[in-house]
């Protein structure tokens, strides 16, 4: 079972607003799923947890349904941060290998997010048409760094950046789905990633 929050951490939380609390509500969510799995995501056992009462997770999530609604939106959106923080620079190739490495690196440090926006995190939860278009925008930034190496040339002029996307992010989770299953130790995982993801590109090279 994960300690209770300190003292003081959901006050603290409050006095930066509203977006604080409810960041550091949905961290205390997933570290209650990670230790206790979905039955602990219950608007009591979360209160408990975050030293707060219910009618404060009522007016954040709604109800218990809300809170996996959000953990998975959550997700996606702070995959979409840490993609957008890659610095560009000059070289399309470079970039898109960079942000390839930082979605890598979003799935290693935030494990208990990462199950719940790929669907085994919390069995029977299906997110909404708004959620999934939410999902689907993260990947923008992947999407548009494909798009400037076929402009650049580093991929054949009648490659689809879809494709390329789709193909990429299915790679990345194949690799990271298996060494979060323990398959991969130490250092194998991210030799296995870049492998991997290598070959995926070698497919659209000019």
């Amino acid at each position: 079972m994960p300690a209770k929050s300190p003292t003081g951490a959901f006050a603290r939380a409050q006095a930066r607003g509203e977006a604080a609390l409810r960041t550091a509500m949905l961290d205390i969510a997933a570290e209650l799923l990670a230790a206790e799995g979905p039955s602990a995501l219950s608007m009591r056992r979360l209160a408990a947890a975050a030293d707060c009462s219910t009618t404060v997770l009522y007016r954040l999530f709604g109800a218990k349904d809300g809170i996996a609604a959000a953990l998975y939106r959550e997700g996606f959106a702070r995959l979409r941060r840490r993609l957008d923080a890659v610095p560009r620079g000059d070289d399309p190739a470079a970039y898109l290998a960079a942000v390839g490495r930082a979605y890598r690196t979003g799935a290693v440090e935030e494990p208990n997010f990462y199950s719940v926006m790929h669907g085994e995190g919390i069995p029977g939860f299906v997110p909404d048409e708004a959620s999934r278009a939410a999902a689907a925008a993260s990947l923008d930034v992947l999407r548009e760094a494909a798009r400037a190496c076929i402009g650049a040339g580093v991929f054949r002029a009648d490659a689809d950046a879809d494709e390329i996307t789709d193909t990429l992010w299915a790679a990345a989770h194949g690799v990271i789905s298996l060494e979060r299953c323990g398959h991969f130790p130490g250092g194998l995982g991210e030799q296995r990633y870049r492998t991997l993801t290598g070959a995926a590109v070698a497919a659209f090279l000019a």
